[in-house]
């Protein structure tokens, strides 16, 4: 088997704002593996600034994992263990090696029958008329869960966002989310709970900044509003260490990337401990391009979860592969007559 790392970066349509600044490109890094003369892809999506393996040293472990490819995925994703977009890649790539389509790891319904998936509609952070464009245009495309961003504009325009759209759509009629991505202080996060409170929110991300365990706790007790828990998962690879968290915060849901998490393994150690303590998850990609996304789309729907799932962010990018994924309706689906870029593909893998 012979494995090889290449660099990409995917450029925004549009600058896209987050609690961290604004985005104009992405870079990530496709893990190529051949065998038999097939190949197989996997993405290791680093989020600068982010990513726990946001480190100096990435480039040479990327590296010694392509050296070191015969210790196999196993041995490999335990050596790994604070590397978990690399983690991600090596567990793509050898599903995509071991199946007969490199771009089906997870075949199903999903892949087939264009059996389609539920996802949330995300509206990234910016003014007021930016935000209030974006989730027009959700509407327009069909979607009944809503994704806001708070946290960037003044948190008293933020509320009446939320209020103009709760003048217009029941809760019925539209489900919103809310992240945070940890932008409240921990002195004045409970009073702005209180006040989102009265716009029926389904659950509000990360309130507070990851690492205040306690002020979580307290949080996730007391609020009017379910919390999830986002970037308080990352970095945090010990089984033990996971059970703890959950069960001195006590959070109504977590969110899993796969990117950010330890891939497919690492995210199922968090569900399984979830569905133990009765807390109830979902997934969501973390910037990937669509071939990150095909994996975490197609792996996503084998776990058969009801909820709206975060799987809708393959078109923000002007040079993102072609690929059967289509968004419509609020759903994802796979369409078994579309096909991958091959232009691009051979880009990378050849």
């Amino acid at each position: 088997m012979k494995a090889t790392y290449k660099k990409y970066i995917l450029e925004f349509k549009r600058p896209s704002g987050t609690s961290r600044g604004i985005m104009t490109h992405k870079e990530t890094f496709f893990i190529i593996l051949e065998q038999d003369k097939k190949f197989g892809i996997g993405e290791c999506g680093i989020l600068r600034g982010l990513s726990v393996d946001d480190v100096p040293d990435y480039g040479e472990k990327l590296k010694w994992t392509c050296d070191n490819i015969g210790l196999g995925k196993d041995q490999l994703w335990e050596a790994l263990i604070h590397y978990p977009s690399i983690q991600f890649g090596v567990e793509q790539a050898h599903l995509s090696l071991n199946s007969e389509d490199p771009f089906l790891p997870f075949p199903s319904d999903f892949t087939q029958n264009n059996s389609p998936i539920a996802i949330n509609g995300l509206i990234w952070m910016g003014d007021e008329h930016y935000m209030h464009q974006q989730i027009q245009q959700k509407l327009v495309e069909g979607f009944k869960c809503i994704k806001l961003k708070i946290g960037a504009i003044d948190f008293e325009k933020e509320i009446a966002l939320l209020k103009s759209i709760r003048n217009k759509y029941s809760e019925k009629e539209i489900e919103l989310r809310v992240d945070a991505n940890g932008a409240f202080l921990p002195s004045e996060a409970m009073h702005k709970l209180e006040r989102l409170s009265a716009f029926d929110l389904h659950s509000l991300e990360q309130p507070i900044k990851a690492g205040n365990a306690y002020e979580m706790k307290e949080l996730c007790s007391n609020s009017p509003i379910p919390i999830a828990l986002d970037e308080e998962l990352i970095g945090i690879t010990d089984v033990t260490e996971k059970e703890k968290l959950l069960q001195t915060i006590g959070p109504q849901y977590i969110i899993l990337k796969p990117s950010l998490v330890g891939g497919f393994r690492g995210s199922m150690e968090w569900i399984k401990i979830a569905e133990k303590l009765n807390i109830k998850w979902w997934v969501t990609s973390a910037l990937e391009s669509n071939i990150g996304l095909n994996a975490i789309a197609q792996w996503t729907y084998t776990l058969d979860n009801p909820l709206p799932q975060g799987l809708g962010t393959g078109g923000l990018y002007t040079n993102n592969f072609e690929c059967p994924l289509r968004v419509k309706n609020g759903t994802i689906s796979y369409e078994k007559t579309g096909n991958w870029d091959n232009n691009l593909i051979e880009n990378i893998c050849i």
